[in-house]
């Protein structure tokens, strides 16, 4: 079946729109039973267009959600969700910093009084497009563990203090996902597998594996209707062009990167070659004072004698 890549900005927001979908997702990946789940948009993709082409294309922005949750044991927590296309290595700064604003912000839950506003524990989910070096899992799940300094044991036991203070983590590494439909797990993953696209783009691709469970179909139908959609395909072409444009950009910068960093590096060869210089007068002008000296005290010397 023709499906839309998940792994595109837009296509992974309508995925996540689908309030069924996105409780699919996160029980998936949380491994937790999930009564209920909103999720929010925090960015969408910025297109400036006119009113014929996609020439006036600007820019693309890169896709963050937030998810408030509630476990079945009625604690709700706050799901933070990326996905990161960087080619070579992660904005670490960027996500620190993002990180930094979603934990001081509180957010409304409801209670049997209303709405209230609370510090939310929070779980972070990073769908990366690059690999990390020294992990091979497509999957990683950074864990907490609390543990008694004073006798080395496990406590099993949670405290809201320290949960609204630390986090777990979840890593999707994108290019090591091989689809196995073996678990739940592995059977969301295959959606996001980057292979066997067709057209030459990596937008459309065949999904080819078994739909073993109502989950699946669910999300199978979603992305088959998002590649053949008019109206959706409309907009994929204006995330296609908007990454074309944005790689130009990136690329045309690197360059730019490059000629600044070749030029630095010829200032900083010719500040060290006239430092040296400068360097070589000053011997120079200190052995001469020192030789003028000499020659004076001989001449005292001399007419002395």
């Amino acid at each position: 079946m023709i499906i839309a890549n998940p792994v595109i900005d837009i296509v992974f927001k309508w995925l996540m729109d689908n309030k069924r979908i996105a409780h699919y997702f996160l029980e998936t990946v949380l491994d937790e039973t999930i009564v209920d789940v909103e999720v929010k948009p925090q960015e969408v993709p910025y297109y400036k267009l006119d009113d014929k082409t996609l020439a006036n294309i600007l820019a693309v922005i890169r896709l963050d959600f937030v998810a408030t949750i509630k476990t079945e044991n009625g604690q709700y927590k706050k799901v933070l969700i990326e996905i990161q296309k960087a080619r070579n290595t992660i904005d670490v700064m960027r996500f620190r910093n993002y990180l930094a604003e979603q934990y001081k912000r509180e957010d409304e839950i409801e209670t049997d009084k209303g709405k209230k506003a609370v510090p939310l524990p929070i779980i972070t989910i990073y769908m990366l497009g690059f690999k990390l070096q020294e992990i091979e899992t497509p999957m990683l799940h950074v864990q907490r563990v609390y543990v008694d300094k004073t006798t080395k044991e496990i406590i099993y036991k949670k405290d809201d203090f320290a949960e609204k203070l630390t986090h777990d983590c979840f890593i999707v590494q994108i290019p090591r996902i091989e689809a196995r439909l073996n678990n739940k797990i592995n059977r969301l993953l295959s959606f996001f597998e980057q292979k066997y696209f067709i057209d030459g783009t990596t937008i459309y691709k065949d999904y080819p594996y078994e739909i073993k469970d109502e989950e699946m179909k669910m999300v199978v139908d979603e992305l088959h209707y998002a590649a053949t959609d008019p109206e959706k395909q409309k907009s994929l072409a204006a995330e296609k062009e908007a990454l074309r444009v944005y790689n130009l950009e990136w690329s045309k910068h690197l360059e730019d990167l490059e000629v600044i960093a070749e030029q630095k590096k010829i200032i900083d060869e010719k500040e060290k070659a006239i430092s040296e210089k400068d360097l070589a007068i000053s011997e120079k002008e200190k052995a001469l004072e020192f030789a003028l000296k000499e020659i004076e005290e001989l001449k005292k010397r001399l007419s002395g004698s």
